[in-house]
């Protein structure tokens, strides 16, 4: 099959990447082939002749977007009806990633895959938007919503070891009441990998087993590291002053990947087999 994949250099892309090269023919679209905010993406990835389109490029900087909304709607909105439309010119389905913030994060218990959306950020909106015009103009489609996304070089795994190396004065302090679903790139590609065989279409939350609050992730982080005796010191979101409003609960329930098989590991086992990878490679 021939994959047309956004963001094919990016951390979930090239994930992908990897996980589908062996059995597909991966057409990368990145920055250099297509512009999603512009019209012109449509007739560039029908030129590609895909099989199948990936999507999971998008603007996920949450805190530009609360600075831009405009722009994360024109890139994550507008952006995804392009790639939506030139599926159905080519009459090929699309797997479009999603996110965790599309929820107002004030639920008392993981949310699952149909329960009522309500984003309380620019991004999550313009993500919400992502997936509203998807299931506009396709019949055939998988949103995959993930959360808390680590594999590649700029995730908060890496920015925790980089203040591990060389701690602040004030020490490390992390946010105690933002939860959420750690969750590995990896295992995402390979989840995807299952799903896109069953044709089984709809919506999915693709995350790692279990929840853990910012603190106790990187807490976590920083035992398995070697840094134990490192102190940390919980704050509230309060506390820490940022552009965007994050969703302050967010785990997700796979309900509808399970029934098919399809699970991810602890988020703890794959944060173990992330840190093994990235020290093997220095």
């Amino acid at each position: 099959m021939r994959i047309a994949l956004t963001g094919a250099w990016g951390q979930l892309g090239t994930a992908l990447d990897a996980a589908l090269c062996a059995e597909h023919t991966i057409i990368p679209l990145d920055r250099d082939q297509i512009e999603l905010g512009s019209p012109a993406t449509v007739e560039r990835i029908v030129a590609s002749g895909a099989d199948l389109v990936i999507h999971p490029a998008a603007y996920t900087n949450v805190d530009g977007c609360a600075r831009d909304p405009g722009l994360a709607y024109q890139v994550n909105a507008l952006g995804t009806k392009y790639v939506a439309l030139a599926c159905r010119r080519l009459g090929v389905p699309l797997v479009y990633i999603s996110t965790n913030e599309v929820f107002a994060g004030d639920a008392a218990q993981p949310y699952a895959e149909y329960d009522a959306t309500g984003p309380v950020n620019a991004y999550g909106r313009s993500k919400l938007a992502g997936e509203v015009v998807v299931r506009e103009l396709l019949e055939r489609f998988y949103i995959v919503r993930i959360a808390w996304l680590f594999g590649g070089e700029q995730n908060f795994v890496r920015t925790v070891l980089r203040l591990a190396a060389n701690p602040p004065e004030a020490g490390l302090r992390m946010v105690a009441d933002e939860v959420g679903s750690p969750t590995y790139s990896v295992d995402v590609a390979a989840a995807v990998r299952q799903l896109i065989a069953t044709e089984h279409y709809g919506t999915y939350h693709v995350v790692n087993t279990g929840a853990a609050s910012r603190y106790h992730f990187a807490r976590v982080i920083l035992d398995q590291a070697g840094y134990t005796a490192l102190p940390l010191q919980p704050i509230r979101l309060a506390d820490y002053q940022r552009a965007s409003t994050p969703p302050p609960y967010t785990p997700l329930a796979n309900y509808a990947g399970a029934a098919l098989g399809i699970t991810l590991r602890p988020w703890e086992e794959a944060l173990a087999a992330y840190l093994k990878a990235i020290g093997d490679s220095r």
